[in-house]
C-alpha cells in the first residue's frame, strides 16, 4: 500500500522520486488532474507516493532538521 508523500510541481516530484530511489524507497509519482493532457509543463502540480514502510524513514530523511549540518 502506498501513502502519499509530497505534492507540488512536477519537477520537484521527479526529483524527489530520484533521491528517494538512491536511498532504495520505491517512490511512484502522479499527476493530481491525470485528465490534463502531458503539455510538458514543469510547474504542473504532482504527486509522490512511497510505500507505508518506507514513509517514516522516507520523511526523517527529507523533512526532519539534520543536527550535523548545523
Amino acid at each position: 500500500r502506498m501513502k502519499l508523500f509530497y505534492t507540488g510541481p512536477f519537477v520537484n516530484a521527479e526529483m524527489l522520486v530520484v533521491m528517494l530511489d538512491k536511498h532504495g524507497i520505491a517512490a511512484t509519482q502522479a499527476f493530481v488532474d491525470a485528465t490534463l493532457p502531458d503539455d510538458g509543463d514543469l510547474s504542473r502540480p504532482a504527486q509522490v507516493f512511497v510505500p507505508e514502510p518506507d514513509y517514516d524513514r522516507a520523511f526523517k530523511l527529507f523533512y526532519t532538521e539534520r543536527e550535523d549540518e548545523l
